[in-house]
């Protein structure tokens, strides 16, 4: 819903808001059509003088601090040069030399092109002190006229100084995002001396929270200055979920506990789900001499734990691939027992793997033909009805065992999948055509863009659009794709699915593919 003040009774707050939500979620995938909604929004909700919307709006809007950059920007370019709203516009400026001033209008006065109108927004927001407003004062620190950008930085050092508590977790995102631009190292200078001195309590909530770079500073910072316990290390490790973050905690905890002799801590950790922090706790157990133990791992479902296990399996006078052997051929295999027997067989082994081809467990049948595809020993004729299995997982990896060697399939196939009634089946067709001549991909590419599973059509839109553009003459490519040497027949198919294909594809790149099915008429 589009809200517009000023035509019959005012809608709800409520209802003003929505619109502001649902325009910064279009703005955040980025295009400048949707960040001038988004402005204009903002401009009309800020002529309604409602303060408290305002602030609402601005909330909004801090949810990300890329997007208030990209607004900061695009205000600045478009919306307040536009002749339709500068009525509007100037009022907004003329309200910033009243006693009290709106937020959201001394933020949207921030973006102003003119230097005097930014000043008089930062002493506004330095009046205000209020944390919605710090996203738009970290931005002006970095401003390219010194009249905004020192009195910003002072008011930004003051008021992180003064309260932490509550400017330092409004300020630090932006903060971060501001740190590669050319006078954008105050703004990081200034927060992470606010979080050296901050407070226990500041310091946990705004390492909790945030994004991953946010996040990644709070816990360096603490690191350096010892203050996290290898409880809270193991905390972290076990709850994060940026993985360079959880794999600095999950060292630093390990390393302590090798150090002191901690053995159930690096039992726990290597019973953890993620198989980063699982390797990292099972090579302290090694180093702490804990050789059979780690060596049960052997059958982990991660590569880098099942090398880990099979160097303490060496120490401990394990054969590890005996074990792989016996693994494979019991009466219950595991995929990690089957990819380590992948990893330590030799090509004349893989014969081991041809019976769990027709195991009834989907897990299984896959890793086999992941197994025989590792060990470079895949039989076209064993794995090919595997395509139509039951299960998408199964079909994947046959997929990809048999692609090197698509030449050596049946010609029709391919086509015959990419009709399939399951999306699975379309999508190995599709990829199999993948390494077929340009004609058989073109064709392929205008089936898939009319497919009716979203992700295929997608995909198959792409790569029409990739092969038309590579053919185009008329614009600079290093390699330009040769005209189609098809008989007329074959060149008339395509011109049909070309023509039911347009509405999916544009204007654009219909007309393009029609020029290069002219060229090659012509050339015939």
């Amino acid at each position: 819903m589009r809200w517009t003040p000023g035509h019959g009774d005012r809608p709800s707050a409520d209802v003003a808001l929505a619109a502001i939500v649902a325009a910064a979620r279009r703005a955040v995938g980025g295009g400048r059509e949707p960040l001038d909604d988004l402005a204009s929004l903002l401009t009309d909700v800020a002529a309604t003088d409602d303060s408290d919307l305002g602030r609402a709006a601005l909330a909004v809007i801090a949810e990300s601090p890329r997007l208030t950059a990209w607004l900061d920007n695009s205000a600045r370019q478009t919306v307040w040069h536009r002749p339709s709203r500068s009525s509007q516009l100037n009022q907004l400026i003329k309200r910033l030399h009243q006693p009290t001033v709106a937020p959201l209008v001394a933020a949207l006065a921030s973006t102003n092109s003119d230097g005097h109108v930014r000043e008089r927004a930062v002493r506004v927001m330095l009046t205000d002190r209020s944390p919605d407003l710090l996203p738009f004062l970290v931005l002006r620190t970095g401003d390219w006229v010194a009249q905004v950008r020192e009195p910003a930085r002072a008011g930004l050092a003051l008021l992180l100084a003064d309260d932490p508590a509550r400017y330092l977790p409004a300020a630090l995102p932006m903060a971060l995002l501001m740190d590669a631009r050319t006078r954008g190292g105050f703004a990081v200078n200034q927060v992470t001396a606010a979080l050296l001195s901050a407070p226990p309590a500041v310091r946990r909530v705004v390492g909790a929270a945030g994004s991953p770079a946010q996040r990644r500073l709070v816990f360096e910072l603490e690191m350096t200055q010892r203050r996290l316990r290898i409880d809270d290390l193991v905390a972290v490790a076990e709850s994060e979920t940026d993985v360079r973050l959880r794999s600095l905690a999950a060292e630093a905890a390990c390393r302590e506990a090798v150090w002191t002799g901690r053995l159930p801590i690096l039992r726990r950790l290597a019973r953890d789900r993620r198989p980063d922090v699982r390797s990292v706790a099972l090579t302290g157990l090694l180093r702490l001499g804990e050789q059979a133990e780690v060596a049960t791992r052997l059958d982990d479902t991660a590569s880098l734990v099942r090398a880990i296990a099979r160097e303490a399996a060496r120490r401990a006078g394990i054969d590890a691939r005996a074990h792989y052997r016996a693994s494979i051929g019991g009466p219950e295999p595991t995929p990690g027992a089957i990819a380590g027997f992948s990893e330590t067989a030799s090509e004349s082994d893989a014969h081991l793997l041809d019976g769990l081809l027709s195991h009834p467990a989907a897990k299984i049948r896959a890793a086999a033909v992941r197994g025989l595809r590792h060990l470079g020993a895949v039989d076209a004729h064993q794995v090919t009805p595997l395509l139509t299995d039951p299960s998408p997982s199964v079909v994947r990896e046959a997929v990809n065992a048999l692609r090197p060697v698509a030449a050596t399939l049946a010609a029709e196939l391919p086509w015959q999948l990419l009709a399939g009634p399951r999306v699975e089946l379309r999508r190995a067709g599709y990829r199999l055509l993948g390494t077929r001549d340009v004609p058989e991909r073109l064709r392929a590419a205008l089936l898939l863009a009319v497919d009716p599973d979203p992700g295929l059509a997608r995909r198959g839109r792409a790569d029409l659009t990739r092969l038309v553009r590579d053919a185009d003459h008329t614009t600079w490519r290093r390699t330009r794709l040769p005209t189609l040497d098809i008989p007329p027949a074959q060149r008339a198919d395509l011109g049909a699915l070309a023509q039911r294909a347009a509405p999916a594809v544009g204007e654009q790149v219909s007309a393009q593919l029609a020029a290069w099915l002219t060229r090659s008429v012509q050339a015939g």
